[in-house]
């Protein structure tokens, strides 16, 4: 299977480290990445993971260890991960700003991290706990570093703060099949599983978007979404791979989005659903009718409202709609020149590299025909290499002929273009009709009142479960049950799979990286603290 990857050319001897290495000698004074008070030049940048490289190998690091990041959107992230790169160490930057002290303590002993860096007062009980005093018992841990909130700095004060020791730079020791990444899943449904990568499983889906996107040395790409956030982290690999400058989002408080696009010439946007919701909410408040030079915007983890996408379209800005997960990169998604309808009733075609096929749910080693709904399997150049410690979960993802299981349900019709119907652990079960829960959401995101929703069961003594829809409207607007049924009915939705609570809130809860967190909702109906009212 690597040998294949390699004659097909999805994998290649390239590392992130060497391809950004390449684009360093060829623009050195490039911008690389930038904050909202610090930008580092592509030369500037390789200088740091250079002596970032050094410090850890001083250390005692060797090929395979970990390296953990706890950090705010912040340009250190970018000459560590190059560091790591260049040296056959594994980074993980998937530690959430709503992590607790406890729950970082939890992964890095799991991860057995040798260094550790953090950020002083960031996380959800920072100035409650103490990072250092819970991780100060870990004997894997050689080393913690605690960074100070982000102000003005350059490379130095960088250098200083990462890398103080005056090691000379060792010589590049990383392969493109080493593993690079670990990222922990976002465990909406469960604990949490740390997804390995190698350089090579990254980069075989950068090339893939650079190519039929069009991403080069002049893309400016802004991440809405954290480097915390797979999304985030994919869109830092795609510009690294591409020579471009990457901006995070921390602009300070009072900095609209468009400001931050304007002065930054941003020419490609990464974020979910609410992101591209809040945009367009600033356009229509600031009567803005020129965005620069924003030309796309990867929306990604739900479906997004048609008023949102023809919005953006209005405005000269082209919608990605995509679907993928940590373990198999963002491998689906449409292109540039696909119309409306594809962009809002379907997730796009794989990416070259990577195959999706549907499988039978009740039998995984069973393939469906083309329009019929089913298990999601897929395969490819940019798959994961496997779960952390946990062979028997890497086992149990894959069926027997090799393809990982999603567990996502969806169809593909006859031009390979995939639309995601549900997962299969959301099903709700009414009397033995299996509801598809991403149906009706789809469905009801069409009405323009709404800005969220989810649909969540209702234990029931005599069906086994009902049906809630939980929503979240603009401040302005509002919605009633039976206009919104009456929507549902328009849209095509069947009687047997209408909603029959419903549930107004003011925001629905949120995993970091933009997940609905439905389990919250079931937990808050169940307790009695939600009380959703009957419609039918």
């Amino acid at each position: 299977m690597l040998a294949e990857q390699y004659a097909a050319g999805f994998w290649s001897d390239d590392t992130l480290y060497s391809l950004t290495r390449a684009n360093a000698e060829a623009a050195p004074d490039r911008v690389a990445i930038r904050d909202s008070h610090c930008a580092l030049s592509y030369a500037e940048m390789m200088y740091l993971a250079d002596r970032i490289g050094a410090e850890l190998i001083a250390a005692g690091l060797r090929p395979g260890d970990r390296v953990a990041a706890w950090l705010s959107n912040r340009v250190e992230l970018a000459p560590l991960l190059l560091a790591c790169s260049g040296q056959g160490l594994v980074l993980c930057p998937s530690l959430h700003r709503n992590h607790t002290v406890a729950e970082i303590a939890t992964l890095a002993q799991r991860m057995r991290a040798r260094v550790l860096v953090t950020e002083v007062g960031h996380g959800a009980d920072a100035g409650q706990a103490s990072i250092a005093e819970a991780v100060a018992g870990q004997a894997h841990l050689i080393r913690h570093v605690e960074l100070p909130a982000p102000v003005v700095r350059g490379p130095e004060d960088i250098r200083r703060m990462l890398a103080p020791g005056d090691g000379a730079p060792p010589g590049a020791a990383g392969h493109a099949d080493d593993i690079v990444y670990l990222a922990f899943t976002s465990g909406t449904s469960g604990e949490p599983k740390g997804v390995l990568h190698s350089n090579n499983t990254l980069l075989a889906n950068a090339r893939a978007l650079a190519r039929d996107w069009e991403f080069d040395d002049t893309s400016v790409i802004y991440s809405l979404s954290p480097l915390s956030h797979n999304l985030g982290f994919g869109a830092l690999v795609l510009s690294l791979l591409a020579g471009g400058t990457m901006v995070l989002h921390d602009a300070p408080r009072g900095v609209g989005l468009l400001d931050r696009i304007r002065e930054c010439a941003v020419s490609f946007l990464f974020g979910v659903p609410a992101h591209a919701m809040d945009l367009v909410a600033e356009i229509d408040r600031r009567g803005a009718g020129d965005l620069g030079t924003l030309k796309g915007f990867r929306i990604s983890g739900a479906a997004v409202s048609e008023a949102t996408v023809e919005k953006l379209m209005a405005h000269g800005v082209v919608p990605q709609s995509g679907y993928g997960m940590t373990e198999g990169c963002s491998h689906h998604y449409t292109l540039p020149d696909d119309p409306k309808e594809r962009i809002l009733g379907s997730s796009g075609t794989a990416c070259a590299g990577y195959e999706v096929r549907i499988f039978d749910i009740d039998d995984p080693d069973r393939p469906l025909a083309t329009g019929e709904t089913g298990h999601i399997g897929g395969r490819g150049a940019s798959l994961m290499l496997g779960y952390f410690g946990d062979q028997e979960a890497t086992e149990r993802a894959f069926n027997r002929q090799g393809w990982f299981m999603t567990g996502d349900l969806g169809v593909l019709d006859g031009d390979g273009y995939l639309r995601v119907t549900g997962r299969i652990k959301e099903i709700i079960i009414r009397g033995g009709h299996n509801i598809q829960p991403a149906l009706i959401e789809r469905l009801a995101m069409r009405h323009p009142a709404l800005s969220g929703v989810a649909v969540v069961p209702v234990a029931d003594d005599r069906l086994g479960e009902r049906v809630c829809i939980v929503v979240s409207t603009d401040a302005e607007t509002g919605i009633e049950p039976a206009d919104l049924l009456a929507h549902l009915a328009a849209e095509g939705l069947s009687r047997y799979d209408m909603p029959e609570y419903f549930l107004r809130v003011p925001e629905l809860p949120t995993s970091a990286n933009g997940k609905v967190l439905k389990r919250h909702l079931v937990a808050a109906i169940a307790a009695g603290d939600l009380q959703p009212v009957s419609v039918r």
